[in-house]
């Protein structure tokens, strides 16, 4: 049986968007890291005394959850489970009954216990290479692109439909539904965060998507992009 193919955006373009130049890449990061320094949400995962294990769950657990509730949430989780061997030992029942305030239990538990039990059994170590680790339990694109961003500080964008949405209306439009399977993104977030501070270029989009760039009303007059954003320019031309 042929697998099916990740369905396509109806575009204005035809084939893989242009890859925007160097200069231009540059100037992005340059900008939004400047406005972070100064408007970054204060979230209890980005201390730097933060272990690897937090930071990990903390993923697993943002992903399609507000950064609020989970920064409400992740204190409690953490002081009742603050290992891979305490999460190990949870019961499928009293780890659900603990997830269900914030959506999704069932599903969430099952993939933290199966990852909790395999790094229990790993005493902690994340494997070497993405392919062990994307082989892991639970473990897809996003969770390994964290692991391999926190634990190593490898140029792995967190990329999802908010961190699509602040590329796409700066560099344009990517070309297929599925932001896990179109290369345009996913070449262009890599190459936006590859510098000396990953993390920080990865958090900046992902507050300005959430406190500027939000996705039924943006607020354009404060981004600090707003001079070379395509998106904005659209939008000025079309008032």
């Amino acid at each position: 049986m042929m697998r099916a193919q990740p369905a396509k955006i109806d575009r204005q373009f035809n084939g893989t968007p242009p890859s925007p130049a160097g200069p231009e890449v540059r100037w992005f990061r340059k900008q939004l890291l400047r406005w972070f320094r100064q408007n970054a949400r204060r979230f209890s995962w980005r201390r730097k005394r933060v272990s690897t294990y937090e930071r990990v769950i903390c993923e697993a657990l943002l992903q399609r959850t507000q950064a609020q509730t989970i920064n409400a949430f992740l204190p409690a989780f953490i002081r009742q489970f603050p290992s891979w061997s305490s999460l190990a030992k949870a019961s499928d029942r009293d780890l659900e009954a603990c997830l269900k305030p914030i959506g999704l239990w069932r599903r969430r538990a099952q993939s933290l216990l199966q990852l909790a039990r395999e790094m229990s059994s790993r005493r902690g170590r994340f494997p070497r290479t993405r392919e062990e680790i994307e082989a892991l339990p639970g473990v897809g694109q996003y969770i390994a692109n964290a692991i391999l961003l926190f634990t190593r500080r490898s140029p792995e964008p967190l990329v999802d439909v908010n961190m699509a949405r602040v590329l796409e209306r700066y560099f344009g439009p990517r070309l297929l539904a599925d932001i896990r399977f179109d290369s345009y993104l996913q070449q262009l977030a890599r190459r936006v965060v590859s510098s000396a501070d990953p993390v920080s270029v990865n958090w900046a989009i992902l507050d300005l998507a959430a406190l500027v760039c939000k996705r039924d009303a943006p607020l354009c007059s404060a981004c600090p992009l707003l001079a070379r954003c395509q998106f904005a320019r659209r939008q000025s031309l079309n008032a």
